[in-house]
């Protein structure tokens, strides 16, 4: 295991700039990370920081194979992923088959069948959905802290993909012990709001989605992120990059990933070469996809599925209000 310690290139000023939009390899002043390391920085107070701690094969086989078997399915379309989908993809199948309206960056309005304009703004749609606990939803539905809709839709998949989030959870607290610690006991306090005994609530789970540059939000920032990849078919890219400091990780099956997910960060693209589109031509589908729908990446025989464990920081004002909203 390599240590790394690396200077920022740019001010927040900039980076922030980049808020949204893509990044390539060439804003990277390091080597893609591909084997154990552990990266830091100094913040503004001279204190040593960690940025990422990068793990090769830390997660057997046989739970990539109970994550693959319960989750693929479930990375379901979403347009509310907000600028990490990306600038609004104007020539793309989906909103191509759409009047746009005040289209701004990342976001959107568009004309209805009936001639008015969407009264919410929307985002690139991308295979992103979030699996477990909710806080309560005040602004729109009025919903109370729950599990959420569609986790109870799905829930034997959900529960028999827990030992691959437990598997997870076991590498956070192996590498990083004392934010692993901080986010636990938080998340015990409300036992009925977390995914088994982790110090997860909550896990992203995309597929086949860059995300453009963007910080995480709603997550318990004295924990940690938490990233995993699994992968079906071939490609390169999708290097998981911190911009402000000019370095990337290649996360692949198998590998976890310690991130500060406060910190900005983005993919590069994710692309086939030739060798690629001819081993993944011979894939049968994994998907039942209608790709005429045009989602991001629903056209792709390989198949990249990315799992963001976290705890939701809101969850510990929760109380239960309805218990069947915490179960099937």
């Amino acid at each position: 295991m390599r240590e790394l310690i690396v200077n920022k290139i740019m001010s927040y000023k900039d980076v922030d700039k980049l808020k949204g939009t893509w990044i390539n390899e060439d804003i990277l002043t390091h080597p893609i990370i591909t084997e154990d390391t552990d990266v830091y920085y100094y913040d503004d107070y001279n204190n040593k920081q960690v940025l990422l701690k990068f793990r090769k094969n830390m997660i057997d086989d046989k739970y990539i194979k109970i994550g693959w078997d319960s989750y693929k399915n479930l990375a379901k379309p979403s347009r509310g992923r907000g600028a990490s989908a990306g600038p609004i993809n104007v020539s793309g199948v989906y909103w191509s088959k759409k009047q746009l309206a005040d289209t701004d960056k990342w976001r959107t309005s568009y004309i209805l069948k009936n001639g008015k304009k969407s009264k919410m703004k929307v985002n690139n749609q991308v295979f992103s959905n979030p699996v477990g606990f909710f806080e309560s939803d005040n602004k729109m539905y009025n919903l109370p802290c729950r599990l959420t809709h569609f986790t109870r839709q799905h829930y034997d998949d959900y529960l028999s993909g827990i030992p691959f989030i437990e598997k997870i959870d076991e590498c956070f607290k192996t590498l990083m012990p004392e934010r692993y610690k901080s986010q636990y006991d938080r998340a015990t306090k409300k036992p009925d709001f977390k995914i088994s005994d982790t110090a997860f609530s909550t896990v992203t789970i995309n597929r086949n989605f860059r995300t453009a540059v963007h910080k995480d939000v709603g997550d318990y920032e004295e924990g940690f992120g938490n990233l995993t990849v699994i992968e079906r078919g071939k490609y390169h890219g999708g290097y998981t990059c911190f911009p402000q400091f000019g370095i990337g990780v290649d996360v692949r099956t198998n590998d976890y990933l310690a991130m500060d997910v406060h910190q900005y960060h983005a993919n590069t693209e994710i692309y086939e070469t030739d060798d690629d589109i001819l081993f993944n031509s011979k894939l049968d589908s994994a998907f039942k996809d209608n790709i005429s729908i045009g989602t991001e990446g629903i056209d792709k025989k390989y198949t990249r599925l990315t799992f963001v464990c976290y705890l939701r920081t809101k969850l510990i004002d929760c109380d239960i209000i309805d218990p069947d909203l915490l179960k099937k």
